[in-house]
C-alpha cells in the first residue's frame, strides 16, 4: 500500500477504520418479528428458537441474524419500516479524485443533465461563467478549490440521487473519509492525460476498504491524453482491478467526436457548444456503418473499429455481481467540460449501482430493510446559512423511515432521547424541510451541540452502534489567538463551532485551564487558512498564529496516571485534548521511537474518536 502512495497516515487511519469492521452475525440486534410460514405463526426474538417449533422452522428463523429476505420475515409491527419500492430506487455515490481532475465539473454537469441546475459552473471557470453550485464558501470561490464535501440530492429518471462531492487536497483528507463512510457507491475521476495521481490513489484504497462498487470516469478526453489501453493497464496493474469498458472514446484533444457504447455498438456524436449547457448529440448511428465512416472520417474510423475489436476479445461483458462486488470497475471515458459522455455515464451508472446496502456494525451487519430507523452522523458544518449561524449535523439514513419529530437515541449520549424535530434535504448550501427520508438518504439535523462526527441514532429498545469515525494523526501545529480584544467573544463562538466540525482539532497545554492560547491541530497548511479565513467571513473575527516546532502526536490510551508513571519525559510536549484527554507530542518519528523505546509498556494511539457521554 506504501508503494501505491498510501502513506504512514492513511496506513494509519485504515488499520483503525478496519479493526472494527469485522463483520459476525447479527443475532443481538434482530428486533421481535412474526414469521409466516405455511401451517405455522412463531412469535420469534432474532435468532432464539421458539418453544414447540419444528426444527426446520428454526433454522429458517435463525438466517434472520445473517441478513434474512424481507421475503421471508413479516415485520409489520415497527412503524418505521421503509417501503422496499422507496430503498430499490435510491443510488447513493461519492465522487473521488486527486485535484484538478475534474470531479467538481462533473459534480456539476450530473446535476444539470439531473434537472437540478439550468446552467452549469465549474471551478475554474471565466469571469462570465457562473461559479460552481457544490463550491458555496467564499475561500472556495476565491482559490477555485473544493474544500468542504457537499450533499447534493435530486431526481433522475425512476431514481432519487444522493451525491456526496468531495475535496480532492490531500490537506482535506479527513473530509472526504468521513464522507466515503457515507457513501454506497463510488465514482473515481481520472484525468484522461496523468492517470492515476497520489490523491487518487490514496482514496481508492479507502474505497476499497469501505467495498464499494468503484466506477471510473476517465475525463479531459477533449485534451491530448494517455492512450485508453495504457491508463486500463494502470488501473488493473496497481489496483489489481479488472476494468469492464462500457463506452470507448473516438479521438481525443482537437479530435475527440464521441464515444462507442459497446453494448450496442452505437456511435454517440457530439457537438461543442455552451459548456453550461447540455451536450447537443448529432447523430447515434451503428458503428459499422456509412453514416459512422463519415461522422468520424476515415482514418479515426479505422483506428476505433480496431480498437473497439480488440477491447471485446480482451474484455468480458459486464457482470453486475462482479460490479456490486467491488471485483469489476466499468469504465467510462468523456469530457465533463464540454458534456461529453456524461449524460450515457449517468444512466448506465444508475442500471449497475447498487441500492442502499447492509451497513456493518461494531458486530454483525444491519439490512436496509430492518424495522427500526438508524443513521450515521458523519458530518458537521456550521454556519450553512451565515445569517443564522447554525449547525448541522449530516446524517445518512442505513435502515428504515425517517419522520419529522421522531424521537431517536444516541449511541454516545447514554439513555438520552432525542427529538428530531427539524430536518432538510441538502443541496449544496440550500436546504428544504423534509418530512420523511430512507436508506440511502442523506439529511441535514439541526445541532445545538449534542451530535459528535460518528454517533450513531436509532429507534427501538435494541442498541444500535456503526464503528465510529476516527480523527487523522495532525502533523502541523500552531497556536492561535484573538487579532482583536473586542472581536473576543466571537473568536472563541467561532472557533467552538469549526471545532465541532472537525475542521481542525484543538489541543491544550497540560496546565491550562482555558486561559491561554489553544492550540491548533492538523494533517495540512490549508486547513489553517480555512480556520483563519472563515473566523473572519463568517465570525468577523481576526486571528493570528504561531507555529509550534511538532510534527507527530499520540493519545496515551491508559490516561493521565499512565503519563505519571513514565515522568519526567524529555522532548516531549504534555498536551491535552477538548476532552482532558492526555495527547503527547513530538518533534519527529524519531523523538516517538526513543519514548517508546524507554516505555514499552505504555500505549499510545495515532487516533481519537468521541467519547460516549452518561
Amino acid at each position: 500500500a506504501t508503494a501505491q502512495g498510501m502513506g504512514y497516515r492513511g496506513l494509519l487511519f485504515l488499520a483503525a477504520w478496519g479493526a472494527l469492521s469485522l463483520p459476525q452475525p447479527l443475532a443481538s440486534l434482530a428486533q421481535p418479528t412474526k414469521t409466516r410460514l405455511p401451517g405455522f405463526r412463531v412469535a420469534c426474538m432474532g435468532s432464539g428458537k421458539p418453544r414447540g417449533a419444528p426444527e426446520f422452522i428454526s433454522r429458517i428463523i435463525r438466517r434472520r441474524s445473517h441478513n434474512i429476505s424481507p421475503k421471508a420475515v413479516e415485520v409489520s409491527s415497527s412503524p418505521h419500516v421503509a417501503p422496499t419500492e422507496e430503498i430499490d430506487r435510491r443510488r447513493n455515490f461519492a465522487i473521488i479524485s486527486h485535484p484538478d481532475a475534474g470531479k467538481t465539473t462533473l459534480t456539476e454537469k450530473l446535476l444539470l443533465y439531473g434537472g437540478a441546475i439550468q446552467s452549469a459552473g465549474a471551478v475554474r471557470s471565466r469571469a462570465d461563467q457562473r461559479r460552481a453550485t457544490s463550491d458555496w464558501m467564499e475561500l472556495e470561490k476565491q482559490r477555485g478549490i473544493s474544500i468542504t464535501s457537499t450533499v447534493l440530492t435530486f431526481e433522475y429518471l425512476t431514481n432519487r440521487i444522493n451525491l456526496l462531492d468531495t475535496p480532492g487536497h490531500q490537506d482535506f483528507s479527513e473530509d472526504t473519509y468521513r464522507t466515503l463512510a457515507a457513501a454506497d457507491n463510488a465514482v473515481m475521476v481520472v484525468d484522461a492525460a496523468k492517470g492515476l495521481e497520489p490523491q487518487t490513489r490514496k482514496l481508492f484504497e479507502v474505497a476499497r476498504m469501505r467495498k464499494l462498487p468503484t466506477f471510473t470516469f476517465v475525463n479531459k478526453m477533449d485534451r491530448p491524453a494517455l492512450s485508453p489501453f495504457q491508463i486500463i493497464d494502470e488501473i488493473e496493474r496497481e489496483f489489481n482491478l479488472p476494468c469492464c469498458p462500457m463506452v470507448w472514446p473516438i479521438g481525443d484533444g482537437d479530435r475527440f467526436k464521441g464515444v462507442v457504447d459497446l453494448a450496442t455498438d452505437e456511435v454517440l456524436i457530439f457537438q461543442k457548444g455552451d459548456r453550461a449547457k447540455k451536450a447537443t448529440s448529432i447523430a447515434t448511428v451503428p458503428l459499422e456503418s456509412p453514416e459512422a465512416e463519415e461522422l468520424i472520417g476515415d482514418e479515426l474510423y479505422m483506428s476505433v473499429l480496431e480498437d473497439v475489436e480488440i477491447i471485446k476479445e480482451m474484455t468480458p461483458p459486464c457482470d453486475a455481481e462482479q460490479v456490486l462486488k467491488g471485483e469489476v470497475s466499468p469504465l467510462f471515458f468523456g469530457s465533463a467540460m464540454n458534456n461529453f459522455g456524461v449524460e450515457v455515464f449517468l444512466r448506465k451508472f444508475l442500471d449497475l449501482a447498487q441500492a442502499p446496502k447492509a451497513t456493518e456494525l461494531k458486530e454483525g451487519s444491519l439490512d436496509a430493510n430492518h424495522p427500526e430507523f438508524s443513521a450515521l452522523v458523519f458530518k458537521l458544518q456550521a454556519n450553512l446559512n451565515p445569517k443564522h449561524r447554525d449547525c448541522m449535523a449530516f446524517a445518512r439514513i442505513c435502515s428504515g423511515k425517517f419522520e419529522k419529530g421522531m424521537k431517536v437515541k444516541s449511541s454516545r449520549l447514554k439513555n438520552r432521547v432525542l427529538t428530531l424535530s427539524q430536518a432538510q434535504m441538502l443541496f449544496a448550501s440550500d436546504r428544504d424541510t423534509v418530512d420523511t427520508a430512507y436508506p440511502g438518504d442523506v439529511i441535514g439535523l439541526n445541532n445545538p451541540g449534542l451530535f459528535a462526527i460518528g454517533d450513531t441514532i436509532f429507534t427501538g429498545n435494541t442498541p444500535i452502534q456503526f464503528p465510529g469515525i476516527p480523527s487523522f494523526s495532525p502533523e502541523m501545529f500552531m497556536y492561535i489567538r484573538s487579532a482583536a480584544p473586542s472581536q473576543y467573544k466571537s473568536f472563541n463562538k467561532g472557533l467552538k463551532q469549526l471545532l465541532d466540525e472537525g475542521t481542525v482539532q484543538m489541543l491544550r497545554a497540560r496546565s491550562d485551564q482555558g486561559e491561554g492560547s489553544p492550540i491548533l491541530a492538523a494533517v495540512g497548511q490549508l486547513q489553517f487558512d480555512v480556520v483563519q479565513s472563515r473566523l473572519e467571513n463568517e465570525y468577523n473575527a481576526e486571528s493570528t498564529l504561531e507555529p509550534l516546532p511538532y510534527t507527530v502526536a499520540r493519545w496515551v490510551t491508559d490516561g493521565w496516571e499512565a503519563v505519571e508513571a513514565c515522568e519526567p519525559l524529555y522532548n516531549v510536549f504534555i498536551a491535552k485534548d477538548r476532552w482532558e484527554r492526555p495527547v503527547l507530542l513530538f518533534n519527529n518519528d524519531w523523538g516517538l521511537k526513543n519514548l517508546e523505546d524507554k516505555h514499552p509498556d505504555l500505549k499510545l494511539t495515532p487516533w481519537a474518536y468521541a467519547p460516549d457521554m452518561e
